[in-house]
Parts: C-alpha cells; sequence; structure tokens
C-alpha cells in the first residue's frame, strides 16, 4: 500500500519559454458531473483533499502551480505524411508536480476547448471517448504497460456532432497524469523551422527533468534512452495484446509511456493482422506491425537530433539497437505475463518464441493463455495438446511458481475486448447506468493485484 504523499507543485515547464507554448483558456462547461476519479493516483501526488469539479472541470489553478493552462505546440506525421498544422487542439497542460519517486509529472486534458491548433475541430472529447480512454488505462496498467493514467473524468453537459458515432452524443472532459506529454513531434516542430537553440534546450529540458540525466549529456544520450524505453513499450504492447491504433510520430511520449487512446483494442487472439483502427485500411498499425511504426518514430527523431550532432552515425548507432532491445523486452515482458522468475536471457528468448509461436498457430484467447498457464502451470484441457504447446510445456518444466492469488481460480480471465467495451457503454447510454463500468473497473484492478502478486 501505498501512503499517501504531499503536493509538490514544479511547472517546470515554464524554464522552455513561450515558443513552446500558448496560454489558453478551458471551455465555460454547463455542467460538471463526476464519473471518474483516480483516488489512488490523486494520492500519490497529494491531490486527495482538492475540490474536483474546480480543478478539473473548471480547471482553476492548482495552488503553486501554473497560473494558466498551456497548449503545447507540435507537428507529426500522421500515418507517415507529414503535418505541420498540430498541436494541442482539444487538451492542454494544466500543471506539472512530482510524486513520492521525485518523478516529474503532467495533468494534461482531453476535451478541455479550443485552442489556437484546434483547427476546424470543436476541442471537446466524448463521453463514450472519455469512458474508452479509462477503460483502456486501467487494464493497460493492471497488465504491466508504462502508460499515463486516466486522473479524472466529468461529464459536461454538451451534445456533441460526431461523424463516426450515433449522435449528438454526450461530452466529457479527461485529465490525464502522465510522465510528460512532450513528443517526438514536439522535436520536429523545432526542426522543421530549424530553431536549434530551442531544440538544444528541448533535449536539456528532457534529459534532466525527465530522465534524472545531466542537462548536458547530449542528443545523442537522450536518443540512447529514448530508444531504449521504447523499446520497452513496443514490446509491452505485444504481451499485452494491445493495439493502440494511432501510432503516429505526435502520439509517441518522449519518456517512452503510452498515452492518447483512440480506436484501441486488445486483439482477442495472437493475430499480428489486427487492427484498431477502421481507417488504418492498409494496417500499417496492426498489431504485429507496432514495433516497426514505434522504429519508424524514433527514426523520425534521430532526424531531428541530427541538427546537433556532428557525428549521424551515433544516432544511426542508436536507432540500430532497437530491434535487439524490441526482442529482449518482449522476452522479459511475456516472462512477467506468465508469473515466472526470469531465466537465463537465451531461455527465456526461447520461452517467447515458444509462446509466440503456439498462440499464432492456435485460436485460442491470448488472456485465457496466460490465466491457464500462469506460474508456468498447464492446465489439462484439449485446447492445449499439440506440437506447439508440448514444446512449451517442455520450456516450462523446472520453472513452475505458484499462483496464489484467489484471482486464478476465477471460472475466466478479466479481458477487455470490444464487445464488452461497447456493452459497458450501451449500459451508459441507454439507461445512464454506470455500474458495468465500476464492475470492470473494480475487475481489473484485482487481476493488477493478482499479477503483481503471483
Amino acid at each position: 500500500m501505498t501512503l499517501p504523499q504531499p503536493y509538490r507543485p514544479d511547472p517546470r515547464i515554464l524554464e522552455l519559454g513561450d515558443a513552446f507554448y500558448d496560454p489558453v483558456s478551458a471551455a465555460d462547461f454547463p455542467g460538471c458531473t463526476e464519473r471518474f476519479w483516480n483516488a489512488a493516483a490523486a494520492g500519490e501526488v497529494g491531490l486527495t483533499a482538492v475540490d474536483r469539479a474546480r480543478h478539473f472541470c473548471r480547471f482553476e489553478p492548482l495552488d503553486g502551480n501554473l497560473g494558466q493552462p498551456l497548449a503545447l505546440r507540435y507537428h507529426g506525421h500522421q500515418f507517415r505524411s507529414y503535418n505541420p498544422d498540430l498541436g494541442d487542439g482539444r487538451g492542454f497542460l494544466f500543471g506539472q508536480l512530482r510524486d513520492g519517486r521525485g518523478r516529474l509529472l503532467d495533468l494534461g486534458t482531453k476535451g478541455s476547448g479550443q485552442t489556437p491548433w484546434s483547427r476546424f475541430g470543436d476541442g471537446r472529447l466524448t463521453l463514450k471517448g472519455g469512458v474508452r480512454e479509462v477503460l483502456a488505462t486501467e487494464m493497460l496498467q493492471a497488465l504491466g504497460v508504462d502508460t499515463s493514467r486516466s486522473f479524472a473524468l466529468f461529464e459536461t453537459g454538451e451534445q456533441l456532432e460526431r461523424n463516426d458515432e450515433p449522435s449528438p452524443t454526450r461530452s466529457a472532459v479527461l485529465t490525464r497524469l502522465s510522465h510528460s506529454h512532450i513528443r517526438i513531434g514536439t522535436f520536429q516542430r523545432l526542426a522543421f523551422f530549424e530553431e536549434v537553440a530551442d531544440l538544444e534546450a528541448l533535449v536539456a529540458y528532457c534529459l534532466e527533468h525527465l530522465y534524472g540525466e545531466p542537462a548536458d549529456a547530449g542528443a545523442t544520450r537522450l536518443m540512447e534512452l529514448v530508444t531504449e524505453r521504447t523499446a520497452r513499450l513496443a514490446a509491452s504492447y505485444l504481451a499485452a495484446g494491445f493495439v493502440h491504433g494511432v501510432l503516429n510520430t505526435d502520439n509517441i511520449n518522449i519518456t517512452g509511456e503510452s498515452f492518447d487512446y483512440g480506436p484501441w483494442r486488445f486483439t482477442p487472439t495472437w493475430d499480428v493482422t489486427f487492427t484498431a483502427a477502421y481507417f488504418d485500411h492498409a494496417g500499417l498499425y496492426a498489431f504485429g506491425r507496432q514495433p516497426e511504426a514505434i522504429q519508424w518514430n524514433l527514426a523520425q527523431l534521430a532526424g531531428c537530433l541530427a541538427l546537433l550532432v556532428d557525428d549521424h552515425k551515433v544516432l544511426s548507432d542508436q536507432l540500430q539497437r532497437f530491434p535487439e532491445l524490441f526482442h529482449r523486452a518482449l522476452a522479459d515482458a511475456l516472462v512477467r505475463r506468465l508469473g515466472i522468475e526470469a531465466g537465463a536471457e537465451a531461455e527465456d528468448r526461447d520461452l517467447a518464441r515458444a509462446i509466440t509461436q503456439a498462440l499464432s498457430a492456435s485460436p485460442v484467447e491470448i488472456d485465457r493463455f496466460f490465466f491457464d498457464w500462469r506460474g508456468g502451470r498447464r492446465a489439462v484441457e484439449e485446447k492445449w495438446s499439440g506440437e506447439p504447446f508440448e514444446r512449451l510445456a517442455q520450456l516450462l518444466a523446472g520453472r513452475e511458481q505458484p499462483a496464489t492469488h484467489a484471482y486464478w481460480s476465477d471460472q475466466k480471465p478479466c479481458s477487455l475486448h470490444i464487445e464488452e467495451v461497447e456493452a459497458i457503454w450501451s449500459a451508459i447510454a441507454s439507461d445512464d447506468d454506470w455500474s458495468p463500468f465500476h464492475a470492470k473497473i473494480a475487475a481489473i484492478r484485482r487481476m493488477g493485484e493478482a499479477m503483481a502478486q503471483g
């Protein structure tokens, strides 16, 4: 159990200066009905006793923090096409603060109103989109993915028109707690305009405040750190069976933390072609192509940092490390989800290959597999017979560990496939019944406890 921490405001973003952001104001919403509050996250940053609606729906400044919200500026590649007209279009940075570990965290919003970067958008978030993001972040955190956390969700009393869901639809504003939302696209904007001094300042900011490194460690060191973190991110997506859906450069956090959830899904089976976004016709961001997508984005970061490095080969060398780092991280992530102790690297890599080969050759659900085989045990069922699973059982012999949490004796695993998400939303949309939503969060958190305890 984590003890409540003191509130430690630390708006470091102001060090960068106004070339990086635009001061904005939150929309004046007609209503503020709390739909979700992350009490655990609030305790970690000393915000348990705040007036929630006042600060996370009306967005009145927190004590000692930013006096006005800031919409961050950035560019980005969207499905490999460069877009210089991006930026925080329906969100802003509301505040920065330290957690009990001393990490600098951001409170950022989604659906808080129009900014200079809204283009033709209304700056709003649908309530369904907010519900989906809360569910995604809760599930990913439980599965061990480094993710932003949904901090607060308020329904705002507006009716929105959308082309991709029945309209009018209800509106909401979401606050996220994240380890920064500086993106690869933030670097791309500075490189686009050849603002070398600001690029150097951003590198120093990220090194010192996001990685705890010397501010003058340099662009190559930052590239090394981001390569390692994003390789782990890609591996964690696959081990969780997760498909982000839109891995554009403006959606890749410089700390390797997953964030900004739109058309996400969990793939039921190990199907490398499974896509989340209905508009991803080419499967660019399909389940199995996510590591490739993230490495491509990382190459765009290297291109930006090349403005600061004389020998470009050192950046290329870091980029070439990505595949090996990814495969090592994937083995680690699969071993953790299986609930056994890490072994020698070669053994764990063999085990990871056996897991992915068995799942690729079988129609069984990913969640069912990790549930039934938790701790290296082997459930005696027909679906686990056959050569791929026989090979897996051989590799696990002698590595079994007891799964002690009561969750592992349930009838079935906790999953979050699209049908269940739609059912949760249907109860809200038709009857304003939030009980399935809260019940699902409780079930996800119970699974997270089991994953942590064994």
